[in-house]
C-alpha cells in the first residue's frame, strides 16, 4: 500500500443539481491525499460520475468549491486537468489517434514535448497497460478491454498526479476484470494516487486504502474498505458476495 502524503484534492460543501432538478451532489466534503487508493461506490445514480466530473471542471459546483493543490477548479480548470487524469466509462470517446501509438502520443504532443520524450512516454504507458507491441494497430480493431487499457495509457502518458477511473470494469467479463485489477495493482505499486468509481467492490478490496459510499449525491460513509463494505451490505446498497455490477 502506498505511503499517504498531504492533500491534493478538497471538496468543500459541494452541491450540484441537474437542469431537471435531480440532485447530482449534496453538500459533499472530502479531502483526498497523495498516495491514497479510494473506491467510490454506491447505487446507480448515487453521484459517482458527477463527483469525478467536478474534479476536472467538467461540472462546476453550484454551491461550495473544489480545490486541486489549493487552487479552485472553477478558476483554473486547466491546472486540475493537468494534475488529474480522468478515464471515462466510455473508452471510445477518449480514443482519437489513427494508431494505438499515435493515440497515446496525442496528449504529450499537445504539451509540445520533444520527440524522444514523447516516444519514451508512449512506450512506458503502453507497457504499463500490457499493450506494448500494439503501437501500429488501428484502435478500432481492439477488443473492448484493450480499448479501455488504451484510454488509460493515453492518460498515463500525460503523467498526472492523480489517476481517476470511472467504471473501469464496465462491460468486461470476469477475465477482463481480473486483468484490469492486475493493471491497477501495478499502477498503485508505482505510488500513484488512484480514484476508482465502481460497483466491483470485492475485486478491488485488496488494493484499497479507503472507500467512500455515495447515495443520492451524498457521502454517507467514508473509511476503511471492509467497514464501509459491511455498512453498504447492511443497508442493501451492495449485495453480499457482489462480483458484478448492481442493477
Amino acid at each position: 500500500m502506498n505511503d499517504i502524503g498531504g492533500p491534493i484534492i478538497e471538496m468543500r460543501h459541494v452541491s450540484y443539481r441537474f437542469a431537471d432538478g435531480t440532485i447530482g451532489l449534496e453538500n459533499v466534503n472530502l479531502e483526498i491525499n497523495e498516495g491514497e487508493v479510494i473506491l467510490f461506490t454506491g447505487p446507480n445514480g448515487a453521484g459517482k460520475t458527477t463527483l469525478f466530473r467536478h474534479l476536472i471542471g467538467l461540472c462546476l459546483p453550484q454551491q461550495g468549491e473544489v480545490l486541486v493543490e489549493g487552487v479552485s477548479v472553477s478558476r483554473n480548470p486547466r491546472l486540475a486537468r493537468e494534475r488529474i487524469g480522468l478515464v471515462f466509462q466510455d473508452a471510445d470517446c477518449q480514443i482519437v489517434g489513427e494508431t494505438v501509438g499515435g493515440d497515446v502520443a496525442f496528449g504529450p504532443e499537445n504539451l509540445r514535448l520533444d520527440r524522444k520524450e514523447i516516444e519514451l512516454r508512449v512506450h512506458q504507458a503502453l507497457a504499463a497497460v500490457g499493450l506494448d507491441g500494439l503501437a501500429e494497430r488501428r484502435p478500432h480493431t481492439l477488443s473492448g478491454g484493450e480499448k479501455r487499457r488504451l484510454a488509460i495509457a493515453g492518460i498515463l502518458a500525460m503523467e498526472p498526479r492523480v489517476l481517476a477511473l470511472d467504471e473501469p470494469f464496465a462491460n468486461l467479463d470476469y477475465p477482463g476484470i481480473r486483468s484490469m485489477c492486475g493493471i491497477l495493482a501495478k499502477l498503485i505499486d508505482s505510488r500513484r494516487t488512484v480514484l476508482i468509481s465502481s460497483h466491483q467492490v470485492e475485486a478491488l478490496l485488496p488494493l484499497l486504502s479507503r472507500m467512500i459510499l455515495l447515495q443520492e449525491g451524498r457521502c454517507i460513509a467514508d473509511g476503511h474498505p471492509m467497514e464501509i463494505m459491511c455498512k453498504a451490505v447492511a443497508m442493501g446498497l451492495i449485495a453480499p458476495g457482489c462480483h458484478t455490477e448492481m442493477t
